[in-house]
């Protein structure tokens, strides 16, 4: 048995772990031989190979990124997308390929083995969180982590010159960062996608801060939209599999507070900083799992499926459930933040 393994999609803190666990046990316990593809699915699309052995994977379990690399290379997309990915799997005498990756990877992941006969298996991967099949994905700790820290060390800066701070993070049409990171960092009022805001609200919460002689922190995740009004964009620019550039909607409200209020407002944009470093504890241990599970689902040919966390246990599902649909923010989760508000 021959096995690829792809990365596709945003990089995230914990791929390595996955990447590591599927190679030491098809090793060590199948016997199975390895090939990584480069970048995504460039990597089939173009027959771009690495080797990928025990000794590739030492030491890697607590680098974040990817090895192998990624992009958001969409081989539906592609001239002759799906006949070159074949061609150059059979090339490398691939029988089944683990794709790891979010929402738009596993979706072509679900296309190509639905439609195509292509024998893939899927490990959820996403910082955002919002894929419905699990639990969890790996990635979202830490980036929770990262924002959190910030936020933490950005209440001190507040405070000490009475400005307010309006601290945007990523999730693009999901809140999960947002709401963990704004709670766990006692933000003074967290805006998300799934609930359009109030700016009039807003500038109370902030202006009633001030009164106790405190500096507001506003936690925004990217996709957050004000009532009546749309999302606030880079550019109207899209990637291959139709996604704009989410991002400027905390430049866009610090303006609005500073202007309705009168109170100096400064924005810190995390970006890419919450993809980055070293993994928690929390998602190698998931990730190491996930890698572990979608070998043995290679191992039993049940292909079609993508490994996912049900409360403590990794169960299979299939990759069209998967893919069907974005988790969202449930009303009550976020009415319980509310608690802090103002």
């Amino acid at each position: 048995m021959r096995v690829g393994v792809l990365t596709g999609g945003g990089d995230c803190p914990g791929l390595n772990a996955v990447i590591r666990a599927v190679v030491r046990k098809g090793v060590q316990e199948y016997g199975y031989d390895f090939v990584g593809f480069r970048d995504g699915w460039r990597g089939p699309l173009e027959g771009d190979t690495v080797p990928l052995d025990i000794p590739a994977v030492r030491g890697i379990l607590p680098r974040g990124g990817t090895i192998l690399g990624s992009s958001r290379t969409n081989p539906l997309k592609s001239q002759d997308g799906i006949r070159r990915v074949k061609d150059n799997l059979a090339k490398e005498e691939v029988d089944a390929l683990i794709a790891i990756g979010g929402e738009d990877t596993l979706g072509v992941a679900a296309r190509l083995s639905g439609e195509y006969g292509i024998r893939c298996v899927g490990v959820p991967k996403t910082i955002d969180n919002d894929l419905s099949a699990t639990d969890y994905t790996f990635g979202f700790d830490t980036a929770v982590n990262i924002a959190t820290e910030a936020i933490d060390r950005l209440h001190t800066t507040a405070e000490s010159h009475m400005r307010v701070l309006v601290v945007e993070v990523m999730g693009r049409h999901a809140g999960w960062i947002a709401l963990h990171s704004g709670l766990a960092g006692g933000a003074n009022v967290i805006l998300i996608p799934e609930q359009r805001f109030d700016i009039d609200q807003i500038c109370a919460w902030v202006e009633s801060r001030f009164k106790i002689r405190y500096a507001p922190i506003v936690v925004v995740a990217e996709g957050a939209m004000p009532k009546g009004g749309d999302a606030v964009l880079k550019d109207e620019s899209l990637d291959s599999f139709g996604h704009v550039r989410l991002s400027g909607i905390g430049e866009w409200l610090a303006k609005e507070i500073e202007k309705r209020t009168g109170k100096e407002a400064r924005t810190t944009v995390l970006g890419h900083v919450q993809r980055g470093g070293t993994p928690s504890a929390f998602d190698r241990w998931l990730a190491t799992r996930f890698g572990l599970h979608a070998i043995d689902a290679v191992r039993d040919e049940d292909y079609g499926k993508m490994v996912a966390l049900r409360g403590t246990d990794i169960v299979r599902v299939p990759l069209s459930e998967a893919t069907a649909r974005l988790k969202t923010v449930d009303p009550s989760l976020y009415a319980e933040a509310e608690v802090f508000f103002g």
